[in-house]
C-alpha cells in the first residue's frame, strides 16, 4: 500500500498515468522519475523536408488601428530591446538557472498543475514524463509525438491554450492519434527542449516521428492558429508522413520475424548440438564401461592365475612336507583308500601315530583333489577333524580318531560352499 500510495503521489493521483508508467517499467523502459540520461535521444531538426506553417499576427485595420500600432511601436521596441539587453547582461553575472535540469518530471508536473488551474481539466492528455522518455515511447510504439512549448510571457499563449488547445475536436484528434508532450520554456526541462528545437515564436508546436530510423521533426507550427486550421495542419502532416511509419512497421516486423527465425535456428542448432553431445557422452560412457569391464576381466584373469599359481605352489609345498609312506609290513601302518568326488580312487598308507592333518595334506597335494574339502568316514558316519578348529585345536592322530588298519574314506567337495 505504501508503494502504491507513493507511485500515485508521484503522478498527482492520476491512476492512468501511474499504470502506464509501471507498465513501461515492466517492459524494460526506465521510469519517468529516473534521472535523465547523460546523452538524451537525439532529434533530427535539419531535414530540409520539414513542413513549416507560421501564422503571422493580423495587420492593423483602419486609421485607428494603424495609429495605435504606430504609437505603441516605439514603446514595444524600447521595452523588448531593454529587456533583451538586461537578460544578456544578466547571463554574465548569473548563468541562466534554466540551463541546469535537476527535476525534469517536477517541471512537467508543475506545468500541468498551472495549466489546469488556469484553463481547466479539459485538455489533451499530457505525457507525464521527460522529453527523452516521450521520444523513446514514440519511437518504440511508432507513433507521432506532438511537442508544445508554452511561452508564459507571450501575448498569444493564453488565447491559444484557451480557445485552440482545449477545443474538443483538437483534444479528440490529439488523444486518438498521437502522444502529446508539453512544458513551459520558463522551466529547465522546457528550456532545454526549446534550445534543441529552436522555435522562433509562440505558440510553438513540433511534430516528431521515426523517419529513416531517426527521430525527426517533420512539422513545425508557429503562431496563433485556430482549432480548425490546427486540425487540418496536423492531419496534413500525419497523412504526408504516414508512409514512413508504415514502412518502419513493416521493416520492424521483418526484423522481428528474422530475429524469431534466427532464434528458432539457434535453438534448433543448440538442440542438435546437445543431442550430438549427449550421443558422444553416451559413447564415451559406453567405451569407458567396456574398458572398465575389460580391465575387470583382465584383473580377474590375473587374480585367477595368481590364485592357481599360489595353489600349485602350496600343493607342492604340502607334498614336500609329507612324511614317508610306511611299508606294508609295518604293524602300525594304516591302509586308507580315498574316494574322490570325481569317482576316482587313491590309496596310501599312514602311521597310526600320525595326525589327521597328514591325511588332509596328502589329499590337498593331489592334482585331482578339490581346493576345499572335508573327509568323512562311514562306520560310524562322521567328519574327521583334519584341520585345527575351536573344537579340535590340535587334530587327533589316526589311532585317536578310531581308524582301523584298513579304511575307506570319502572326500566331499566344499569349493562351492
Amino acid at each position: 500500500m505504501d508503494q502504491c500510495r507513493h507511485t500515485l503521489e508521484q503522478h498527482n493521483w492520476n491512476i492512468e498515468a501511474a499504470v502506464q508508467d509501471r507498465l513501461n517499467e515492466q517492459e524494460g523502459v526506465p521510469s519517468v522519475f529516473n534521472p535523465p540520461p547523460s546523452r538524451p535521444l537525439q532529434v533530427n531538426t535539419a531535414d530540409h523536408r520539414i513542413y513549416s506553417y507560421v501564422v503571422s499576427r493580423p495587420q492593423p485595420r483602419g486609421l485607428l488601428g494603424w495609429g495605435y500600432y504606430l504609437i505603441m511601436l516605439p514603446f514595444r521596441f524600447t521595452y523588448y530591446t531593454i529587456l533583451d539587453i538586461f537578460r544578456f547582461a544578466l547571463r554574465f553575472i548569473r548563468p541562466d538557472p534554466r540551463s541546469r535540469v535537476t527535476d525534469p518530471v517536477g517541471d512537467i508536473v508543475s506545468f500541468m498543475h498551472s495549466f489546469e488551474e488556469k484553463y481547466g481539466r479539459a485538455h489533451p492528455v499530457f505525457y507525464q514524463g521527460t522529453y527523452s522518455q516521450a521520444l523513446n515511447d514514440a519511437k518504440r510504439e511508432l507513433r507521432f509525438l506532438l511537442v508544445y512549448l508554452h511561452g508564459d510571457d507571450h501575448q498569444d499563449s493564453d488565447e491559444f491554450c484557451r480557445n485552440t488547445l482545449c477545443a474538443p475536436e483538437v483534444i479528440s484528434l490529439i488523444n486518438t492519434r498521437m502522444l502529446f508532450w508539453a512544458c513551459s520554456t520558463n522551466k529547465p526541462e522546457g528550456y532545454r527542449v526549446s534550445q534543441a528545437l529552436r522555435e522562433n515564436t509562440y505558440p510553438f508546436l513540433a511534430m516528431i516521428m521515426l523517419k529513416d530510423r531517426r527521430m525527426t521533426v517533420v512539422g513545425r507550427l508557429e503562431g496563433l492558429i485556430q482549432p480548425d486550421d490546427l486540425i487540418n495542419q496536423l492531419t496534413f502532416i500525419m497523412d504526408a508522413n504516414q508512409t514512413y511509419l508504415v514502412s518502419e512497421r513493416l521493416e520492424r516486423e521483418e526484423r522481428n520475424q528474422t530475429q524469431v527465425l534466427r532464434q528458432q535456428q539457434d535453438e534448433a542448432y543448440l538442440a542438435s548440438l546437445r543431442a550430438d553431445q549427449e550421443k558422444e557422452r553416451k559413447k564415451r560412457e559406453e567405451r569407458e564401461r567396456k574398458r572398465r569391464k575389460e580391465e575387470e576381466v583382465q584383473q580377474q584373469k590375473l587374480a585367477e592365475e595368481r590364485r592357481r599359481r599360489n595353489l600349485q605352489e602350496e600343493k607342492e609345498r604340502k607334498l614336500e612336507c609329507l612324511p614317508p609312506e610306511p611299508s606294508p609290513d609295518d604293524p602300525e601302518s594304516v591302509k586308507i583308500i580315498f574316494k574322490l568326488p570325481n569317482d576316482s580312487r587313491v590309496e596310501r598308507r599312514f602311521h597310526f601315530s600320525q595326525s589327521l592333518t597328514v591325511i588332509h595334506d596328502f589329499l590337498f597335494s593331489l592334482k585331482e583333489s578339490p581346493e576345499k574339502f572335508q573327509i568323512e568316514a562311514n562306520f560310524p558316519r562322521r567328519v574327521l577333524p583334519c584341520i585345527p578348529s575351536e573344537e579340535w585345536p590340535n587334530p587327533p592322530t589316526l589311532q585317536e580318531a578310531g581308524l582301523s588298519h584298513t579304511e575307506v574314506l570319502f572326500v566331499q567337495d566344499l569349493t562351492d560352499e
